[in-house]
């Protein structure tokens, strides 16, 4: 089927990257192709199947647009890893989008002085910034994987806990000589010998990450305790924040819409541990053949690892998080209303 060159401007990118890659080639094509997800690459692979044949006026259009990207991305526009973070929200949602950046973007995490301070375990990092303010355990903590920071946060009396938090989600780009002073005098604290610092990260983000690690009950407190001295950056913080469990929240609309995205052995997979509620929410959202199927996956699982399951689930977040990039769902309300749940 050769496709028109007036239909160019309906094509959607999927479609002239796939025209693109039969023009350039199955060699070059193949560069391209091994740098993408397996997922990505079904996708692609499909829809060259389906444009056998690319006419001249066709090629045309798809090497003027890939053309223009590659003119400019030859001059000096900005980048870096915000700008790829944004874009691949955009794309495969905010959960795919942390994992990616967090495997390939350079790391903020200083390579000396600091390293070792991040290298101690959770009860080390207790006894040398259990006496610090808020905004230098916070600092300390924006290079920590939110696991340890949740080691950390979880052996801090619940009123620093909270301040802690806060600062993290508002810290600000600290310059080098100020960190490379604060991390003197805690490797001192720490008996380890000091060089040089890099600069950290902070943000929503990162305290997301860092409540969604922690035991629920303390999350929604710590959550509860800032919305009361700073309602937008409680929001804002809980806005990043959704968990598997909070699909129960969503209405039935968007629970439908979700469900038409998620494959159903991942469904019975991710509901072998969930609460009654939300298998309720989720099998009422699909029809009740399919529902009864899923059931019976359950019931033949067996065994089955955490992880595992816990990887289901994070794939059924991502859909939400695409669709929600995509304007189809609102998981404001959900955030929102989750708060609700500890004190019921």
């Amino acid at each position: 089927m050769e496709v028109p060159a007036v239909e160019f401007a309906k094509m959607s990118k999927l479609q002239k990257l796939a025209a693109l890659l039969i023009i350039i080639g199955p060699e070059s094509a193949a560069q391209i192709l091994k740098n993408l997800e397996e997922v990505e690459i079904e996708a692609v692979s499909m829809e060259m199947s389906r444009m056998p044949v690319v006419s001249q006026e066709l090629q045309q259009e798809v090497l003027r647009e890939f053309s223009e990207v590659a003119v400019q991305a030859s001059s000096g526009i900005l980048g870096g890893a915000g700008y790829a973070r944004t874009a691949l929200e955009k794309s495969v949602g905010l959960f795919r989008a942390t994992d990616i950046i967090s495997r390939v973007a350079p790391t903020p995490a200083p390579i000396a002085s600091m390293q070792q301070i991040v290298n101690l375990d959770g009860q080390q990092l207790f006894n040398i910034l259990k006496n610090e303010q808020p905004q230098t355990i916070a600092l300390v903590t924006s290079y920590l994987a939110p696991e340890k920071t949740s080691q950390l946060l979880m052996r801090l009396r619940n009123d620093l806990r909270d301040q802690v938090v806060e600062r993290l989600a508002t810290l600000a780009p600290t310059p080098v000589e100020a960190v490379e002073r604060i991390v003197e005098v805690l490797n001192q604290k720490a008996g380890v010998k000091g060089t040089r610092a890099l600069n950290q990260t902070g943000g929503l983000k990162n305290a997301a990450d860092v409540l969604n690690t922690l035991d629920r009950n303390v999350s929604q407190s710590v959550l509860l305790e800032l919305e009361k001295r700073n309602p937008d950056l409680g929001q804002a913080i809980r806005q990043k924040m959704f968990t598997f469990e909070d699909l129960a929240l969503l209405d039935a609309n968007s629970l439908q819409k979700v469900m038409r995205e998620v494959d159903m052995r991942d469904l019975a997979l991710a509901l072998k541990t969930a609460s009654e509620k939300l298998k309720l929410a989720l099998l009422s959202s699909i029809s009740r053949r399919a529902a009864e199927t899923v059931n019976e996956e359950i019931s033949f699982l067996g065994a089955v690892k955490k992880r595992d399951i816990e990887a289901a689930q994070l794939r059924i977040i991502e859909s939400v998080r695409q669709l929600e990039a995509e304007g189809e769902v609102d998981l404001s309300v959900a955030t929102s209303h989750s708060s609700d749940e500890i004190l019921v």
